[in-house]
């Protein structure tokens, strides 16, 4: 590519720049405003947590409010490390058009020296030899005119020089100012996992304070009843959405038709018997149906089974599906909803850590999110639906 060619290219490159640099600033406002909603929701609970320390009948709401906020403070680190990749992207990418102007700014610097030397060494002379050694008056203006433009293009190159001169200091500027941000961001992210490290440690005391209490157990069992039936309106809502979803669809067939997205390979219905079990260690300590509570001799209907497991253990996606929710409900605490063929779900309930985000499509065996810990100890809640009619898991988990 010829000199002037590569100073034209350079030159769109740096145009287009410009507009990535500008929908950069607006990715990066809109990351700003959602850290700041976060930090906002974490003080909120910081506040709730100390009414409830206060407040000593409110032990499993301030549980609850270690759960909800450990959440939001994961979620919180989750986004500033993504912060800081971005930072760094950014920063890459000023430096390497650092070094671009610098090269481009040496280049037109050298370029102009041997210019001004020659000219230093010749003097104007030199320039009415050439004119007035032409053999024509046409010769003449030609030389002239030649000897104008020359003059003009150097002009031109000694403003490029200034305006390279002017972008090479911004993109310092800038290249300092993204640092000094990378260091805040990195010093706030060493902060947060400070303080989720701190919040286990309360959430811990806070456990083994309570559970030998027989009322907070009591509460705890009606909480489970409660929640129960909002895990029934939440599974309503989500086949109640599909439905919806499938009319739509069904009314779009006589649209032209778009590309879909492939399907879920594999029919739920042929797993039964045979799912994998969501943990690779653990073993089912309250199963499907009534239970009787050892201490209090009270009967409740578990939804599911419960599976004791190793604290963090990894929770694995039974079956291919898709995110259909992920939410929080009392006694459950963070739970995640996947979606699978012929009206089938499965539910994942007593996270401690999301692994995923809602409409992602998962692979059986996808690494959904890790085991928290409850008042019975580290445990995974598993649950099977059919539309709305419930399932007994141990009828669809190989036998181990």
């Amino acid at each position: 590519m010829k000199t002037p060619c590569l100073i034209w290219f350079v030159l769109l490159v740096l145009l287009a720049g410009g507009n990535d640099t500008a929908r950069a600033q607006e990715d990066l406002q809109r990351h700003k405003d959602e850290l700041e909603s976060l930090r906002a929701q974490i003080r909120d609970l910081e506040s709730r947590s100390l009414e409830q320390q206060r407040n000593e009948t409110e032990t499993l709401e301030l549980l609850d409010t270690y759960d909800r906020k450990a959440t939001l403070v994961r979620k919180l680190i989750s986004r500033l490390k993504s912060e800081e990749r971005r930072l760094q992207a950014r920063i890459d990418t000023t430096r390497r058009t650092t070094r671009t102007l610098e090269a481009q700014l040496t280049f037109l610097k050298d370029h102009f020296s041997r210019y001004v030397r020659s000219v230093y060494k010749s003097g104007r002379l030199y320039d009415a030899e050439i004119l007035f050694a032409s053999s024509s008056l046409e010769q003449f203006v030609a030389r002239n005119e030649y000897l104008r433009r020359f003059t003009d293009q150097r002009v031109r190159e000694a403003q490029r020089i200034r305006e390279k001169q002017k972008q090479y200091e911004e993109m310092q500027a800038r290249a300092e100012k993204e640092l000094s941000e990378e260091r805040r961001v990195l010093a706030e992210k060493g902060v947060e996992e400070d303080r989720l490290v701190s919040l286990s440690n309360e959430r811990r005391e806070t456990l083994q304070r309570i559970r030998k209490d027989k009322n907070t157990i009591a509460r705890q069992i009606q909480r489970q009843s409660k929640a129960a039936r909002e895990m029934e309106a939440l599974i309503t809502r989500l086949v109640e959405s599909e439905r919806m979803r499938k009319e739509r669809a069904t009314a779009e067939q006589k649209l032209p038709r778009t590309p879909e997205a492939p399907r879920i390979s594999g029919t739920f219905e042929r797993k039964k018997g045979k799912l994998p079990w969501p943990v690779t260690e653990g073993s089912i300590v309250a199963r499907f149906g009534p239970q009787r509570h050892p201490t209090l001799r009270t009967v409740t209907q578990n939804t599911g089974v419960d599976i004791a497991v190793r604290p963090g253990s990894a929770v694995a996606a039974v079956a291919p599906g898709e995110v259909a929710t992920i939410w929080w409900l009392p006694w459950y605490g963070n739970l995640i909803i996947l979606n699978h063929q012929d009206g089938y779900r499965t539910v994942y309930t007593h996270l401690a850590d999301i692994d995923v985000t809602e409409g992602q499509t998962i692979a059986e065996g996808d690494i959904l999110g890790t085991s928290g810990d409850t008042l019975d100890g580290p445990r995974l809640h598993f649950e099977v639906w059919k539309d709305q009619e419930k399932q007994n898991p141990d009828q669809w988990l190989t036998r181990q």
